[in-house]
């Protein structure tokens, strides 16, 4: 089921229906990572060691490798920070293209369900500003549990697995029920979404394909749902009476 809707949504991203769509989303994303990489960038610059050293006069020669030092470990920090920004990145611009991935998606791949209700403005927002939070905190959790051995980069799939999982599936299922109803069907098939979430922490970590990310996601969870609902109505229907 998952890797169905993995190489479904895989399929679909390239398709002329997905295009319009495809260039908004890698256009925001790039624009918003470059905006990214030069806030952080700034604001290594503003605590760099240089500028520091340059109030303590007549220092040795030795001091000028603490620059360089510094340098590679701003470096580090830069790609570290940016990657984790990624995730919540992904979320904003998602939620900005959702319905649009979700109704193509319908239209084409699901025409006897119907087409699916898109959430109002307010609500998608609320939603979207909500899932951005929580996977801005999740992510700074995941930071610092990179600090302890063992967990590492693992922290980061999990914690990012289980969040993107669960919003985009909710996010997907709330255009055919209610919030409450979509909790529900999530919570019912927990394993499966997290699982979901995982393949798509995957997609994130990898350079150059993370910037598909945002449509990458909507379209693979859309997929899902429709797969989860498919599955409940069979077994609704094998019951007796």
């Amino acid at each position: 089921m998952i890797l169905e809707a993995a190489s479904a949504a895989a399929a679909r991203l390239f398709t002329p229906e997905f295009r319009s769509v495809l260039y908004k989303s890698l256009g925001l994303t790039i624009l918003a990572l470059i905006g990214l990489w030069f806030l952080i960038t700034g604001a290594f610059e503003a605590l760099a060691l240089p500028p520091l050293l340059s109030f303590l006069p007549d220092l040795p020669d030795w001091t000028s490798w603490l620059g360089w030092i510094a340098a590679i470990f701003a470096g580090i920090a830069l790609a570290l920070g940016l990657g984790l920004l990624i995730a919540p990145v992904t979320a904003l611009i998602a939620g900005l293209f959702q319905d649009d991935v979700a109704e193509i998606i319908e239209r084409e791949d699901y025409p006897q369900d119907g087409l699916g209700r898109a959430l109002p403005l307010v609500t998608s927002i609320i939603v979207s500003l909500k899932f951005l939070g929580l996977v801005i905190a999740g992510n700074l959790l995941a930071l610092f549990l990179l600090l302890i051995p063992g967990v590492n980069f693992i922290a980061f799939f999990v914690v990012n697995g289980y969040l993107i999982g669960r919003e985009f599936f909710e996010f997907a299922a709330m255009r055919y029920r209610s919030e409450a109803e979509a909790k529900a069907l999530r919570r019912r098939h927990a394993g499966t979404v997290f699982i979901g979430g995982l393949v798509i922490a995957a997609v994130l970590s990898v350079p150059i394909l993370n910037l598909l990310g945002p449509i990458f996601a909507a379209a693979m969870m859309v997929h899902l749902h429709k797969a989860v609902s498919a599955r409940e109505s069979a077994s609704q229907r094998s019951l007796p009476g």
